[in-house]
């Protein structure tokens, strides 16, 4: 799959993110050793402890599905000149999986940049 089909599908994951205070929807797909695809997109709630990430919620599609053989993931916000990396939290969550994922974090109009997960985060905490 190439990089402009897996940011085309995160896409597709962020129009129905559900982003009521905020209005910045986030879409997510992230690919396994084989080529199957999860997708997540971000759920805000009013508490916003209680709102779900994109990444976070593309892991547990996959994870619920059997799978953590992850290999990357795309990120694709609604709006915005930034690039959409994933938060600390989501970081940690990614690394857990794959100390050397791919992330392609795109911005509004497209544009997409290529990252490492141990470059995001390069003192993960880890057990294993």
């Amino acid at each position: 799959m190439t990089d402009k089909e897996l940011l085309s599908i995160a896409f597709d994951a962020m129009q129905k993110a559900y982003a009521p205070y905020s209005g910045y929807k986030v879409g997510a797909a992230i690919e396994c050793s084989d080529g199957t695809v999860f997708t997540g997109c971000n759920v805000e709630n009013a508490v916003n402890g209680a709102s779900i990430c994109a990444e976070q919620a593309a892991v547990a599609q996959a994870i619920g599905a059997g799978r953590h053989d992850f290999i990357r993931i795309a990120i694709v916000p609604s709006r915005g000149d930034e690039y959409c990396t994933p938060c600390g939290t989501c970081r940690q969550v990614l690394f857990e999986f794959s100390k050397d994922m791919e992330i392609l974090c795109a911005r509004a109009d497209g544009r997409y940049a290529s990252y490492k997960i141990n470059g995001l985060l390069p003192y993960a905490f880890h057990l294993k």
